[in-house]
């Protein structure tokens, strides 16, 4: 995608002063400690991604954003350049096989991610996509930990980081990727960018320099700059398409996208909705058109405890011989469901009310309590009754029975939409549970609902202590006329003290 003036002749395409024309050129997906903490999520092996060789360019030159595309992203890297062929190797000789490293600078247009579906092929391998150089470090005049990434854009500095915070070094990487592929001279491998990557528009110009502070040992500034496109995709290749996770990850964060927040169930929601019961916010709901928003069939095996969380799921289908033999058994849906809970997480489990088979258990149940999940809600049994009823956390189900999961179901997907007791809960759904059952509230919703529900039980309470004054109900439950007049001067004057 460099401009044609970028590039006078095709034999620019086929050689990189630095690297000549190498095999392969490939990318890792997260390293950096801070760029992990924007993505929220940890890698506990490293993870890689291939670029064409065509989307190798020089300093100078300039590349193209696809029209109709908005997130085009710079990512500023270390890159290294292999010297000698890499095959098996172990981790302590990885570094051996490096030559040089250099300056790079990742390009990759956020709007294309989803054609291929994590491959990156066209949203990173564009033409002009890979820039590396100007100049290159010696490999064996340096410690790979003591390298510093910073790049700018239009001269502000946007990131700044030290190879010695990576989580996988990169000698490690250069013997991971030798373990299955050999690495020849020549080739180049991208060993991630850190926190401040975010997007560019046309115009703009984006240098990235490798360093080794305090020394002589410089790759100089990697230039390149951004112009518009002018050639549109035809319609038989795949279209431009974002979205606002999307445009979240390409600025950087959702703030810096100019995007609202996402919900999160504060300690200060969690405090309102231990104010009301359940049976109050299910009366607000259902005065904002929402009715189908109970798990039916479900009781607490801990009366007067309530759970407050937000939704992770598990979905099992119907048992069935050779499903259960491919699915059941092993670190199954069901096992990696409960690894995976975070404090505060409720697990809902759908089990198309079949209460003829246990789809809990004690350990299990267990398992959830230590990894603070706030509650456990299956529309199917509960093996273990007794034992799981002893646990703190507080599980909702169809009752107690003593069969495993394969006599009725087959544990199948996990944090997906599912159904479960008549209602669709999707992950992330507030679920609320106490004496009177369980409901899922959708996030949107929450504060007006409980804001509502809290006045309403403030009402209630005024009411009953009326009734226990002697008061007939007619005209007080609901306050209406002199009974709503007096009930908000009382308020009024409450609040004014």
């Amino acid at each position: 995608m460099t401009t044609d003036a970028a590039r006078s002749t095709a034999d620019d395409l086929a050689h990189h002063p630095l690297v000549g024309r190498p095999g392969k050129v490939i990318a890792l997906h997260l390293n950096y400690p801070s760029r992990i903490a924007q993505r929220g999520r940890a890698p506990s092996r490293p993870s890689y991604f291939l670029k064409p060789v065509t989307s190798l360019a020089t300093t100078g030159q300039t590349v193209e954003r696809p029209p109709g595309t908005e997130l085009l992203a710079f990512e500023g890297e270390i890159a290294l350049v292999i010297g000698t062929t890499a095959r098996r190797v172990a981790r302590e000789d990885g570094w051996s096989h490096v030559a040089a490293v250099t300056a790079a600078n990742d390009l990759g247009v956020y709007d294309l991610r989803s054609a291929d579906k994590g491959a990156n092929l066209r949203s990173k391998g564009g033409d002009g996509y890979t820039p590396l150089g100007p100049a290159s470090i010696p490999a064996d005049q340096v410690d790979p930990a003591s390298l510093r990434v910073r790049t700018w854009v239009n001269g502000e500095l946007a990131q700044d980081d030290s190879s010695a915070t990576v989580v996988f070094p990169f000698g490690e990487l250069v013997a991971d990727l030798s373990q299955l592929i050999t690495l020849e001279p020549g080739d180049v491998v991208l060993t991630g960018t850190p926190a401040g990557s975010s997007v560019v528009e046309p115009g703009d110009v984006v240098e990235v320099e490798v360093d080794v502070p305090g020394t002589e040992h410089s790759t100089g500034r990697l230039r390149t700059s951004v112009a518009e496109g002018t050639r549109s995709l035809p319609e038989f290749s795949a279209q431009p398409s974002v979205d606002d996770v999307q445009r979240a990850e390409a600025w950087g964060s959702r703030d810096a996208a100019g995007l609202e927040p996402l919900f999160e169930l504060t300690e200060e929601r969690i405090a309102k909705l231990r104010q009301v019961a359940v049976a109050t916010l299910s009366a607000q709901l259902r005065k904002h058109g929402y009715n189908q928003l109970s798990i039916d069939g479900v009781r607490t095996d801990k009366p007067g405890s309530k759970i407050i969380g937000r939704a992770r799921t598990l979905r099992f289908v119907p048992a069935r011989e050779d499903l259960f033999r491919s699915h059941g058994g092993g670190y199954n849906a069901q096992k990696r469901t409960f690894d995976s809970l975070k404090p505060g997480d409720v697990l809902v489990v759908e089990a198309r009310g079949e209460r003829g088979s246990g789809t809990v258990g004690d350990i299990l149940a267990l398992r959830a309590q230590v990894l603070g999940a706030a509650g456990i809600v299956t529309d199917g049994g509960v093996r273990d009754h007794s034992a799981v009823k002893e646990l703190d956390i507080p599980t909702f189900s169809g009752g107690p029975h003593p069969a495993v999961l394969g006599r009725r179901h087959v544990p199948w997907d996990n944090d997906i939409t599912v159904a479960c007791g008549g209602a669709t809960v999707q992950p992330g759904d507030v679920i609320v549970g106490d004496d009177d059952g369980v409901l899922v509230i959708p996030p949107a919703l929450l504060d007006q609902v409980l804001d509502a529900a809290i006045e309403q039980e403030a009402e209630e309470e005024w009411i009953a202590a009326r009734v226990a004054e002697g008061a007939a109900v007619d005209g007080l439950y609901p306050l209406t006329g002199e009974w709503r007049r007096r009930y908000e001067a009382e308020r009024d004057q409450e609040g004014s003290r």
